[in-house]
C-alpha cells in the first residue's frame, strides 16, 4: 500500500478544553507526526515549572501515564484575549491580532456554504469562531446517518487547518522545552495572560536522533487563574524481546528478554508486544512493524512461522494470513529496513472481534494489545564476528496519526527498540606433552554425554582446520536432536600446525570426542567435556543500542574443560579453566596426546638388564622351592614319630 511520508508537521489532537466559566470540557485525541524543522530557543521547564512573566494565569499540563513529558517541546499560541467582568460573572473574548487572520480564514472555509459563499473571511467574528469550536467538541452531535468518525474528523480538520494556516503565515508562538517534570509527570506554565490558548506538542526524538512524535493540540481557556489539561500523547508503544533457550529460570519470563546467545544455524524466536491506541475517529488504522536486523541474521519469510495476535486480556484473536502483508522489497520499505509486516486496517479487525461499542458507536480499545512473533536464523556470517558487539535487531512501529486521511496518508513512528544476541568460538590446539603440534587428529562434537547427538560442523572456506556449526534447527530437527545429516557435514581434523577452530558455539555443555589420534599416538578414551558460560548483565531487559560492544552487556566469557585420561594403567582427571577473550568470543583448549613408552626388542640396550632381572627371579624361585621341600620332609618325620 502506497503511503505518503510526512515532510511537514502534522498536528495530532485530542482536545482538552477547559472553560470553567462556560462549563465546557472536551476530550483530546492523539495524532503522531514527524517534524521537519528543528525547534530551538524559547523557555526551559525545570522540575515541572516555567514562568513566562506575562501575567497571573497558569496552565498545568499533565502527561499521559507511562509517557513522560521530559524531553518534549511545546509551542503555545494565545488565540484570544479574555476580558472578565468586575465580579467575574461574565467574560468576553477578543482576538489576539497576531492570529486573527488565521482564525478567520480557517473558520470562514469551514462555515462556507452555497448560501453564504459571498461572505468575506474578514467578516467572521470572535463569537462565530468560539461557537464553531464549541460545536465541534461535543456541543453538536453527529448528523443522523453520519459516521461518528466523520464527527471526529471535522474537529481534526479544523485544528490542523488552523495550525497549518498559522505556520503558512510565518507566525510562531512561545516555545518551551521540558528538561524535567514534577513528581506527577506534570509541568506548570505560569506567568500567562488570561486568554484562550492552543498548546501544541511538537517534538520528540529517539536515541539515534530520528524524529518520532505524538503531538497533541490542546485548546485551553484561562479565564480563571489556573487551568489543567491532559496531553494525551496516546501513541502505541512497542517492546521487542528475544527468547534465550538456556538457563531459562535464571533469565525469567520464560526466557524472553533483550539478550541471548545461539549456535550458528539455530532458529532465534523474536516477539514484539505493542499497544493499541484510541482508534475512535479513524475510518481505518494502519499498523506496521519495521524491522532492521544485522546481516548475520536471516529472516524466515514464512507465514507459518509468523503469528499476530490481538488481545483485550480476556479474548485473543490470531490474524489470518490474508489479514496482513510481509514486505521485503526495498522499493516499498524505509531505508535500512530488512522487512515490514503490515496490517492495513487493524481497526476493522479490532472492531469486528472486540465489539464493545457504546451508543455513539465508539469502541473501547483500552488494554488492547498486539503480539507479533517471528523467527530468524543465525547464519554463517556470524563466524567472522564472534563475541562482542553481538548481532542487533531493531524494531519500530508505524501507525496512523491522521484520521482525516482514513489512516492511509500520514503516519507516525514509535522509537526503535533493540535486542542483541551473541555466539562464540573454540580455538583448539592438538599437541603432545612437550608442546609439539600434532597434525591429523580427528574429532567429532556432541551435545550429550553418551555422544549420540552429534553437533554437525562444516568446513569454513579458505581456513584449514576451521569449522562452522550447523545447528539441527536448519536440518528439520530441534536444536541438537532430529533432522537429517547435512551433506556438507565434516569430521574435524587438526591442521599442520595442530590447530582446529569451531565457530558458532552457544552457552552450555559440549563433548569433544577424539575419533582417531595422530599416527603413533594413543587415542583419548574419554571425550573432553567443555562448559561454555558467558556472564551477562543482571539487567537483561533494558538493552541500549550499541551497548553490546562494551562490557556492560556481555561482561565476561568463561569456559572450563573436564579432561579424563587413562595412561600407563592409571586414570587421571583434570579440571581446566580455559583462557578466553571476551571481546573476540574465543576459548583456548589444548588437547594433549602423550608420548607412549615402547616395548623392548632383541638387541636393545635394555636386554642385559632384563635378562639379569629374569635370572634373579628364577633363582629366587628355585631356592624357595628347595627350602619349602626340606621343611615339608621334617614335618612328616615328626608326624610319624607320634
Amino acid at each position: 500500500m502506497t503511503r505518503k511520508r510526512i515532510k511537514i508537521l502534522s498536528i495530532c489532537t485530542m482536545i482538552a478544553v477547559v472553560m470553567p466559566l462556560c462549563g465546557w470540557c472536551g476530550d483530546s485525541t492523539v495524532l503522531a507526526a514527524k517534524l521537519s524543522a528543528d525547534i530551538s530557543g524559547g523557555h526551559t521547564v525545570y522540575n515541572g515549572r516555567v514562568d513566562l512573566g506575562q501575567g497571573s494565569a497558569e496552565i498545568t499540563i499533565i502527561g499521559n501515564k507511562g509517557q513522560s513529558l521530559s524531553g518534549k517541546r511545546f509551542e503555545m499560541f494565545q488565540l484570544f484575549h479574555v476580558e472578565k467582568a468586575e465580579n467575574s460573572e461574565s467574560v468576553n473574548y477578543t482576538f489576539n491580532e497576531k492570529y486573527k487572520l488565521a482564525l478567520q480564514n480557517v473558520t470562514w472555509k469551514a462555515l462556507s456554504t452555497p448560501e453564504n459563499a459571498e461572505q468575506d473571511a474578514l467578516q467572521i467574528t470572535e463569537y462565530q469562531i468560539i461557537d464553531y469550536i464549541q460545536s465541534l467538541n461535543g456541543g453538536i452531535k453527529a448528523d443522523a446517518g453520519k459516521k461518528t468518525e466523520g464527527y471526529y474528523s471535522e474537529f481534526r480538520y479544523f485544528v490542523e487547518d488552523l495550525r497549518d494556516e498559522i505556520k503558512s503565515q510565518g507566525i510562531s508562538g512561545e516555545y518551551f522545552y521540558v528538561d524535567s517534570t514534577d513528581t506527577d509527570n506534570a509541568i506548570a506554565v505560569s506567568g500567562l495572560q488570561y486568554g484562550y490558548y492552543v498548546i501544541d506538542e511538537v517534538s520528540g526524538s529517539d536515541a539515534d536522533g530520528g524524529d518520532w512524535y505524538a503531538a497533541s493540540l490542546c485548546m485551553v481557556d484561562t479565564a480563571a487563574p489556573s487551568a489543567s489539561i491532559h496531553i494525551k500523547s496516546d501513541y502505541p508503544d512497542i517492546v521487542k524481546k528475544i527468547k534465550e533457550d538456556d538457563k531459562v529460570d535464571a533469565v525469567g519470563s520464560d526466557g524472553w528478554n533483550d539478550i541471548g546467545d545461539y549456535e550458528i544455524g539455530q532458529t532465534i524466536p523474536y516477539k514484539f508486544e505493542s499497544s493499541i491506541s484510541n482508534m475512535n475517529g479513524y475510518d481505518t488504522y494502519y499498523y506496521a512493524w519495521h524491522d532492521q536486523m544485522d546481516e548475520a541474521l536471516t529472516f524466515q519469510n514464512d507465514k507459518n512461522r509468523i503469528q499476530i495476535t490481538v488481545s483485550d486480556g480476556k479474548k485473543a484473536y490470531s490474524l489470518k494470513n490474508d489479514e496482513y502483508n510481509v514486505i521485503t522489497d526495498s522499493a516499498y520499505m524505509d531505508p535500512g529496513d530488512t522487512f515490514v509486516i503490515e496490517v492495513e486496517d487493524i481497526k476493522q479487525i479490532a472492531d469486528r472481534e472486540f465489539d464493545k461499542k457504546d451508543h455513539l458507536g465508539h469502541n473501547d480499545y483500552s488494554g488492547m494489545t498486539v503480539t507479533l512473533t517471528y523467527e530468524t536464523v543465525l547464519n554463517d556470517l556470524a563466524a567472522d564476528r564472534t563475541g562482542r558487539p553481538g548481532f542487533e535487531n531493531n524494531v519500530r512501529l508505524e501507525f496512523s496519526n491522521d484520521a482525516d486521511t482514513q489512516g492511509k496518508g500520514e503516519t507516525g513512528y514509535t522509537p526503535w527498540d533493540t535486542v542483541v544476541c551473541f555466539t562464540f568460538q573454540l580455538c583448539g590446539s592438538k599437541i603432545n606433552e612437550t608442546g609439539l603440534p600434532l597434525e591429523g587428529a580427528r574429532f567429532r562434537l556432541y551435545s550429550d554425554e553418551a555422544c549420540r547427538n552429534e553437533v554437525f560442523v562444516k568446513a569454513k572456506p579458505s581456513e584449514s582446520g576451521s569449522y562452522i556449526i550447523i545447528n539441527r534447527d536448519s536440518l528439520g530437527g530441534e536444536d541438537h536432536t532430529g533432522g537429517v545429516v547435512p551433506e556438507e557435514a565434516a569430521e574435524m581434523s587438526s591442521s599442520e600446525d595442530g590447530n582446529f577452530t569451531i565457530y558458532g558455539l552457544d552457552q552450555g555443555v559440549y563433548y569433544l570426542k577424539e575419533i582417531s589420534a595422530p599416527a603413533g599416538y594413543r587415542q583419548l578414551t574419554e571425550p573432553v567435556v567443555l562448559t561454555v558460560s558467558p556472564q551477562y548483565t543482571s539487567d537483561r531487559n533494558n538493552y541500549i543500542p550499541g551497548e553490546g560492544a562494551s562490557s556492560e552487556v556481555l561482561k565476561e566469557l568463561k569456559a572450563e574443560a573436564h579432561i579424563r585420561e587413562f595412561y600407563e594403567g592409571l586414570h587421571s582427571v583434570e579440571e581446566v579453566t580455559l583462557n578466553t577473550d571476551t571481546e573476540e568470543g574465543t576459548m583456548d583448549l589444548r588437547v594433549i596426546n602423550r608420548t607412549g613408552s615402547r616395548l623392548p626388542t632383541t638387541g636393545s640396550a635394555a636386554m642385559p638388564v632384563l635378562i639379569g632381572v629374569g635370572a634373579i627371579l628364577v633363582c629366587g624361585t628355585f631356592f624357595r622351592s628347595i627350602k619349602r621341600g626340606k621343611a615339608g620332609k621334617k614335618q612328616n618325620r615328626k608326624r610319624r614319630a607320634l
